[in-house]
């Protein structure tokens, strides 16, 4: 059993403590009124700021509207809608009011929304359109609906005129560190979502922390962060409350097809994302390369990023010849990269998923190191993060202050520190099963196996219960595989295969756009449905296959994969919001597939 533990360097909210969550607002109203927090899109389309002034102000008003609707202190009001500025207003303007406020995915169905409100017991629920409010209605729950696109935060405004600030101001600071601010449901990759319950101390000890960690990045004058992840997951949500404490202004979109264009209008000197943007931008870029007939040169410039990154880590210092190299590319390849970031970015910060090494390395060779973190939904976010100031490629960094990991006899990471949940809401079982009692240690229960180094970094190598066992007995984590072969363009989704069975296998989807150049460059017409067992498409896929078992032993090695005619997505249900594999859905829907790969 190994064990690392951070020393504590910020102070931390402590439970009997004053103060919560919405103090950040009201800090930033009083001491930095004028200083843009939130830049939004006006009617025109044009970008706007609003300061902190201005932002407070809205919160305050349509926090006294659901104090006039009827929300007491404790009650939970929920929010169904993609990301967008009014997100960020109505959770602030919840805590406000003394609610908890408890997020959903916009794309959830009937049946999740159902579970979710009865099992929240919410009270109001904050939807984005009609079609929402539809759903809500479907699940037959009483609670009160208010419409975004109806002017629901105009309403709200009018209804609380009647509310004084000195009752709201009562409400504000009625809850400390110690009392719930919201439920966020699990994703659900397996059975039903449960309610973890993130107090103000544990979402505040999280910011507090991660400010501390990545001051480069949480500064005030660090310009304008898009957040375009969904609000309803944790990630997106601190990356919100750790920008709204720094003041680094927040700009929202949930359009992903046309992130390159606001990238471009706001030009942040940092993004936030999940592995896949950081994939799709990769595979884009070679795409576009191969369509302008520079396929090679493209490939070439990769090498040399990667053997640049690379060289840093083993020898200290990059060899002549290849820094010359590499400062050919930059001015060929590189700055193109860096235009569909927006020009500026000189970090990105992933989280999520593994990025995979090779990944990494080429990011950080083209000049954009992609800082990886670790963190569930039940720690609040981040628990580990690579900062700019100490990073490994390939793991997810250290532990922040103050928080302790160790790894059991089995593999499996447990976490001890301020930014752990409390438990799931109503799930006492659930909640013991994966959190131990203060008196045994406190240690959170992860469920990904991992390894830590003598410094500290922490490397993810598979979930637990993912973890194949082939007939002859050797353990697989199929994460790493996936990871490698998934960087591929002509790739989009894949699912390695084989527990129980004499060899790896794979079911892969293919990239549509990486399959509309591949197709006009080899000349062929038709749907991806229609060639899955084209010779020169699966040879294209065969070559991705082989570079991916280069990383691996032989017996972890894919032997057989198939092609099959459609992607996987959120949609469809074989991905969470948060672009995870759903193993047991993809499973299910193509046992058939699986069973042909080994002759069944």
């Amino acid at each position: 059993m190994r064990e690392f533990s951070t020393p504590p360097a910020p102070a931390l909210p402590q439970a009997g403590d004053l103060g919560n969550l919405t103090d950040d607002v009201v800090v930033n109203a009083t001491a930095h009124g004028e200083t843009a927090v939130v830049v939004r899109r006006d009617g025109a389309g044009a970008w706007t700021e609003v300061s902190a002034a201005a932002f407070r102000a809205e919160v305050t008003a349509t926090a006294k509207g659901l104090v006039a609707t009827g929300v007491q202190p404790g009650d939970r009001v929920a929010i169904l809608a993609r990301t967008r500025w009014e997100w960020t207003v109505l959770d602030y303007a919840i805590w406000f009011a003394g609610g908890v406020s408890v997020p959903v995915y916009e794309t959830s169905s009937v049946d999740q929304l159902t579970w979710i409100l009865e099992d929240s017991g919410a009270t109001v629920v904050l939807v984005e359109h009609a079609a929402h409010a539809e759903r809500v209605a479907a699940t037959g729950s009483t609670a009160q609906v208010l419409v975004i696109d109806d002017g629901a935060l105009a309403d709200l405004a009018a209804k609380g005129a009647g509310v004084t600030d000195a009752d709201l101001e009562e409400r504000r600071t009625q809850a400390g560190p110690g009392d719930l601010a919201t439920l966020v449901y699990t994703s659900g990759t397996t059975g039903r979502p449960k309610g973890c319950m993130l107090t103000h101390g544990s979402l505040m000890s999280e910011i507090t922390l991660a400010t501390h960690e990545l001051p480069d990045i949480f500064a005030e004058d660090a310009g304008t962060t898009l957040l375009f992840l969904p609000l309803a997951h944790v990630f997106a949500r601190v990356v919100q409350l750790g920008c709204m404490r720094a003041r680094v202004k927040i700009a929202h979109s949930s359009d992903i097809r046309g992130l390159a264009t606001y990238l471009g209008e706001l030009e942040p000197s940092f993004v936030f994302g999940v592995p896949r943007i950081f994939e799709k931008l990769f595979n884009a870029a070679s795409q576009q390369a191969a369509a302008d007939g520079k396929g090679r040169i493209f490939d070439r410039a990769v090498e040399t990023a990667i053997a640049w990154s690379r060289a840093q880590d083993t020898h200290g210092r990059v060899p002549v010849r290849l820094r010359a190299q590499h400062a050919l590319f930059a001015r060929l390849v590189y700055g193109r990269i860096h235009e569909r970031l927006g020009g500026r970015c000189t970090w990105a910060f992933s989280a999520g998923a593994p990025l995979g090494e090779r990944l990494g390395h080429f990011y950080r060779g083209i000049g954009i190191p992609v800082l990886e973190a670790y963190g569930l939904t039940e720690t609040s976010g981040a628990l580990t993060v690579n900062s700019t100031s100490a990073q490994k490629v390939g793991s997810v960094g250290r532990p922040l202050p103050g928080t302790a990991v160790r790894v059991a006899d089995d593999g499996e990471l447990l976490f001890r520190g301020p930014q752990v949940f409390r438990g799931y809401w109503h799930n006492a079982e659930a909640s013991s099963e994966v959190l131990e009692p203060a008196s045994e240690g406190g240690w959170f229960h992860t469920g990904d196996v991992g390894e830590v180094d003598d410094e500290g970094f922490v490397r993810i190598t598979g979930r637990k219960k993912e973890l194949l066992v082939t007939a002859g007995g050797k353990n697989v984590a199929p994460a790493i595989l996936e990871n490698r072969l998934r960087s591929h363009p002509i790739v989009s989704q894949c699912m390695v295969v084989g527990d129980g069975e004499p060899f790896i296998g794979a079911l892969v989807t293919i990239d549509a756009d990486a399959f509309a150049q591949w197709a006009e460059s080899t000349g062929r017409s038709g749907s991806i449905a229609s060639l899955v067992d084209d010779p020169d498409l699966r040879a294209e896929v065969q070559r991705a296959v082989d570079a991916t078992n280069s990383a691996v032993s032989q017996a972890e090695a894919i032997r057989k994969f198939t092609i099959l005619p459609e992607d996987w997505t959120e949609e469809g249900g074989q991905l969470t919001p948060s672009l995870k594999l759903k193993r047991t859905v993809v499973m299910r829907e193509f046992r058939r597939d699986v069973a042909a790969l080994y002759g069944r």
